[in-house]
């Protein structure tokens, strides 16, 4: 895990060694293990290392083939790299190092850019072919590893976080008005650009490429594929191959020369992975965030997953580490968050920044359980929105009104400025962009319920997953902690994509029973279904205790809706509504003095809202106005 940068101009334009180095030194959080530079007239590399396999200086980069043709800088891990090693030695290859990153060149050498589906992991790179002139940049499958890039006329810029490119002198900060049009309706963005203008996130499995001219290249080399379900597996076979596939992920990512830990809710999935992993090592090291809920009610007041995780830790025999947060946490976090974040995405995240804090100060790698839910159907309340829809059109329309989140169309007009408003009225609508998603796979069917459930899970792996993996990476990443995540495996995710949908939410049937026109029916029957992952959880019955396996599903989330009521609403109101406060170029005070109005005394719940509208402050503040973060 490390993180990475590059500039590529065209011939005759040097690039500035300088430059690299202050790009380099940006990401010194990603890597403080070491650092190292690349510069040859008009490409260049850098690099920050997070040491984590072969700990040698063997291990530097960027790295170069032994004959000085290839040269790449990578961030990642590859974890069938020993396999694909041993193969490539058969094939005459000798290995220097005992990287995984040595491996991706030699298989450059011996496959070309057919080397790229053959990695199963986490992954970014850029990779320089010196006789052929050309750059190659792509990431992996799933989008694990972030990797942006900036394309000029006569330049093109990439690395592993934003705020390296904004040290480049020829690039302004400006607001990108469609990103933040999209984020104030999905808080998330399906297209692949960022709230910096002209900035882009290089989409999952992409591969671009240019050539002396910086002529562009792409295409995509891999994607998710629910339509190929295979109703020949029976129940059995689906429950022992899950088992045994997720069983040799869990231990094909254990592969580290530093400590491993785990992070531990008090779910199914990162138990399963603490069970797995806790055979190979013994008081394997986990991680549990709690809340104070002294001043929760409602829903909230069983947020705090403490209790389940010390049971499964006490289960699995682990060294245990808990942190609890307070309301008065969030003041704190937010601008270091919001600095690392960069690229705004789902949820309430300061969570996710203070457990991985915790985690960084025991080990250097830290297991994930993210991905269970989106393979194996774990949100079953968001496909019944769509479990009748009778075709594309009304599939599209009633998921689109769902995943609205923040605010819907015909709100617009009073969430922003006038001079926001009118820039985002050109460009592509919410619902073409939400849309859009689903075109990039041609197979999808709209026939039947089994076809609208996987058509949800295409799209909450193309779209809610990959946030959540940025999310994962860049607060990670703020403390020098590589996270990885076994539910990932290339091997697990093919199989899981072709198990009947049936063996995975087990109420089908009884929805399909329902009669719609009997009024309330349908909705109190989404509103108490708690079932999904069925299959999963049968598979980890050889590992789990059964009181985890009967749990109800439960997110990751401190208790906001209730701290935005009480002790944080005057951190809330003071950021937002002070004369000072930069996102009212964009943002009107008084959409923003109705919401805090009506979660305060209408019992609105908007804590979703307020949290982005703190977040969009906080990325105004330092991306724009430069605030100065205290590390």
């Amino acid at each position: 895990m490390c993180g990475i940068s590059g500039i590529y101009r065209k011939p005759g334009k040097e690039v500035s060694f300088e430059l690299l180095k202050k790009m380099t030194d940006v990401l010194a959080h990603r890597g403080p293990d070491g650092e190292g530079q690349f510069v040859r007239d008009n490409i260049g590399f850098g690099h920050r290392r997070l040491s984590i396999i072969d700990l040698s200086d063997a291990g530097k980069q960027p790295m170069h083939s032994s004959d000085g043709n290839i040269t790449i800088t990578y961030n990642g891990e590859i974890y069938n790299f020993k396999e694909l090693r041993l193969e490539l030695e058969k094939l005459g290859h000798h290995f220097r190092s005992k990287t995984d990153t040595e491996v991706i060149i030699a298989g450059y050498q011996q496959w070309g850019e057919g080397i790229i589906p053959k990695l199963n992991g986490m992954f970014a790179f850029g990779l320089w072919d010196h006789s052929r002139r050309k750059l190659i940049i792509t990431r992996d499958r799933f989008g694990i590893k972030p990797l942006y890039v900036w394309i000029r006329k006569d330049e093109v810029v990439f690395a592993s976080e934003i705020k390296a490119i904004l040290v480049h002198p020829e690039y302004k900060t400006t607001v990108n008005p469609e990103a933040l049009n999209e984020y104030f309706t999905f808080q998330n963005l399906f297209k692949f650009h960022t709230l910096f203008k002209d900035i882009q996130l290089l989409a999952p499995a992409r591969v671009i490429s240019f050539d002396e001219s910086l002529n562009l290249s792409e295409y995509s080399y891999w994607d998710y594929d629910f339509t190929n379900r295979d109703s020949s597996i029976s129940e059995k076979e689906a429950t022992e191959k899950t088992l045994f596939l997720f069983e040799q992920a869990v231990n094909r990512q254990l592969v580290s020369d530093v400590p491993v830990g785990s992070y531990l809710s008090g779910g199914m999935d990162s138990g399963s992975i603490v069970g797995v992993a806790s055979r190979s090592i013994p008081r394997i090291s986990t991680f549990t965030c709690g809340f104070d809920m002294s001043a929760t009610t409602g829903r909230e007041a069983n947020f705090d997953e403490r209790r389940d995780a010390e049971l499964m830790a006490s289960f699995f025999k682990t060294e245990h580490f808990e942190q609890v947060i307070n309301a008065g946490d969030l003041a704190w976090s937010m601008p270091r968050l919001i600095y690392h974040l960069e690229d705004l995405r789902v949820g309430m995240s300061y969570p996710n920044y203070y457990i991985s804090r915790l985690a960084s100060r025991f080990v250097k790698v830290c297991l994930s359980g993210a991905g269970g839910d989106e393979l194996y159907g774990g949100y079953p309340w968001r496909y019944y929105h769509v479990f009748k829809s009778l075709d594309s059109n009304s599939f599209f329309k009633d998921y689109y009104s769902f995943w609205q989140r923040l605010v819907a169309d015909e709100e617009k007009k009073e969430l922003f400025t006038s001079n926001t408003y009118n820039s985002i009225k050109d460009v592509n609508s919410s619902f073409e962009v939400f849309s859009k998603v689903f075109t990039y796979n041609k197979n999808l069917q709209y026939n039947t319920p089994e076809d609208h459930i996987a058509n949800s899970l295409y799209f909450e792996a193309k779209t809610f997953l990959p946030a959540l993996f940025i999310v994962g990476d860049k607060l990670g990443m703020a403390s020098s902690l590589e996270e990885r995540f076994p539910f990932m495996d290339n091997d697990l995710v093919d199989f899981a994509q072709k198990i009947p949908i049936k063996y995975k939410l087990g109420n089908l049937e009884q929805m399909k029973r329902i009669d719609e026109n009997e009024l309330g029916k349908l909705r109190k029957f989404q509103s108490q279904f708690d079932d999904g992952k069925n299959v999963l959880r049968k598979a980890m019955k050889e590992i789990l205790p059964s009181e985890i396996l009967n749990r109800k599903k439960q997110g990751f989330s401190a208790p906001d809706e209730s701290w935005y009521r009480g002790e944080n609403l005057a951190y809330v109101k003071d950021l937002l509504l002070n004369k000072n406060t930069i996102s009212s170029e964009f943002i009107n005070k008084k959409f923003i003095e109705k919401t805090i109005y009506e979660h305060t005394e209408k019992n609105v719940n908007h804590r979703l809202l307020i949290w982005s509208l703190l977040s969009f402050e906080w990325w105004c503040k330092i991306f724009l106005d430069g605030y100065k973060v205290e590390k």
